[in-house]
């Protein structure tokens, strides 16, 4: 059975609203699309190769779908592993207001928590869920991330959709190992370790 991966690029204040470009995702009037670009190097570009050199299928929000949509069939060189990967498996999109899709290999989900199950057991290695906020929020507050690939940017943006909003289910992560890029980005791997755990300073 496959697990469920999440990647995500976040600002330091936990933003992950349109990191890639202007006009991405402008919702709220966000003013700051393409804040990680001067970040990008070649050690994020390995990173990113070796994720989706482990993917069997995608599980995609409909923005984030759209995007890449627009962008992935136009990359036509067969040595782009991500191109290659995301162009010819199946992907799966998330959405209560689009049942066709026009990008090959894709499929709708309209009810993700209750679908998961049965879209892991269909695969033997990763379901990947990149950017994708609201489908990244409802995984998230129903535990349903096996594990995260964060990548946090050292930037501040004050204001933007968060990975880890209002509801999420409070859990403890293991820390799997962590990396630094040429340009300060930190790449950070956690895997669930169950519920919150706390404890106190207090003298007795």
């Amino acid at each position: 059975m496959a697990e469920l991966t999440m990647t995500t690029f976040l600002s330091l204040d936990g933003v992950m609203q349109a990191p890639g470009g202007p006009g991405e995702d402008d919702s709220g009037n966000f003013p700051y699309g393409g804040w990680l670009v001067p970040h990008a190097d070649a050690d994020m570009g390995k990173t990113m190769v070796e994720i989706f050199s482990k993917a069997d299928a995608f599980l995609l929000g409909r923005t984030t779908y759209d995007i890449f949509a627009a962008y992935w069939p136009r990359i036509t060189d067969p040595s782009d592993i991500i191109a290659e990967k995301l162009n010819g498996l199946p992907k799966f999109v998330a959405s209560r207001t689009r049942s066709t899709f026009a990008w090959n290999n894709t499929t709708l989900v309209r009810d993700v928590v209750k679908d998961i199950g049965g879209l892991k057991m269909r695969f033997g290695r990763e379901v990947q869920v990149h950017g994708s906020c609201g489908l990244a929020q409802t995984l998230i507050e129903n535990d349903l991330v096996d594990e995260y690939r964060i990548l946090t940017f050292p930037v501040i943006l004050g204001i933007g959709k968060r990975l880890f909003g209002p509801g999420v289910m409070p859990r403890t992560l293991t820390l799997v190992r962590t990396t630094a890029t040429s340009t300060g980005v930190i790449i950070s791997v956690y895997r669930r370790a169950g519920g919150l755990k706390t404890g106190s300073f207090a003298l007795e």
